[in-house]
């Protein structure tokens, strides 16, 4: 018998990356309203629209839930129970890892005051520091924080790796999450990028940012409840340590967070993933759950189930 199953896109934007197929019936639902459908065998949600808009699905039956986010915290809440979930595992890696890179760059060679000197017509030559050489320690070594060690190590850097768990790969050792703050003395720049959960929320506490040393810089590409807002404020006031953020708690940060014009503080708007490479990777998942389930086996990246 063959099988037939409905795809829903919050909006046209995936479509030119799905390949047609006469058993594929393509719509469009942004989990606004009433479903198109009592069935769709593939939903998939808008981009960072927050997980309340899953409280949708409840009116239509599904096979699978496609979030195009890698992370999933708050997801269990509003999901209906029974339904499949999975994330975007392999699609926001190298977005995320080029911003990553790309806020240590300018926040090492200094190009926010850089470009205030081009807007002032300054001409200030003084040395900065360089990214090379320095001692990077990755805190989360999943997809996204390989992906950061690959780009980090043909800049001529030492990279060290933390993990929930304490294990071995073909670069030698990753360490567990109980060495963190013997680590964090040792390293210029921590590159943070776990998941969020209840183990790592608040894990960029005092303490943590205390066992930094001078000067040194911490970037945050995970979620903003993973650091403390006011432990980080208080250090990167003092000027003791530096901060590349492209998450903050809360989102979006106010108008008037002193973060905003804290120096030595970078600010992007969790943009991690959002850049041209997110939606033909996000196009090639989808494509892949289709012909699995076409194929009637379990789809890929399945992070809750029931």
């Amino acid at each position: 018998m063959t099988r037939k199953i409905t795809v829903s896109l919050p909006d046209a934007a995936l479509r030119e990356y799905l390949q047609p197929h006469p058993d594929v019936t393509v719509l469009e639902w942004d989990l606004a309203g009433e479903p198109p459908l009592p069935r769709i065998d593939i939903v998939v949600p808008p981009y960072m629209g927050g997980p309340a808009v899953l409280r949708s699905l409840a009116a239509v039956d599904t096979a699978l839930v496609q979030s195009q986010s890698i992370g999933y915290d708050g997801v269990a809440e509003f999901l209906p129970a029974g339904r499949v979930f999975a994330n975007a595992s392999g699609v926001h890696e190298t977005s995320t890892a080029e911003l990553a890179l790309a806020l240590i760059l300018a926040s090492q060679r200094e190009l926010p005051r850089l470009i205030q000197n081009q807007q002032d017509g300054r001409w200030d030559a003084r040395p900065t520091a360089s990214l090379a050489d320095r001692r990077v320690l990755i805190v989360g070594y999943g997809g996204v924080g390989k992906a950061i060690e690959d780009r980090l190590l043909p800049f001529e850097t030492t990279v060290t790796r933390v993990a929930s768990t304490e294990r071995t790969d073909d670069r030698g050792r990753i360490h567990g999450i109980a060495e963190l703050h013997t680590l964090l003395p040792e390293h210029d720049i921590v590159v943070v990028g776990v998941p969020l959960s209840d183990s790592t929320r608040h894990l960029i506490d005092d303490a943590f940012l205390a066992a930094m040393p001078d000067g040194a810089l911490v970037v945050n590409v995970a979620r903003g409840p993973v650091a403390d807002t006011e432990a980080l404020v208080r250090h990167t006031a003092s000027g003791r340590i530096r901060a590349a953020l492209d998450v903050t708690d809360p989102e979006p940060l106010p108008q008037d967070h002193p973060l905003w014009r804290t120096p030595g503080v970078i600010i992007s708007p969790h943009v991690g993933g959002a850049s041209s490479a997110m939606r033909p990777r996000m196009g090639r998942l989808l494509q892949r759950q289709i012909e699995i389930m076409l194929a009637g086996e379990p789809p890929v990246n399945v992070v809750l189930n029931g």
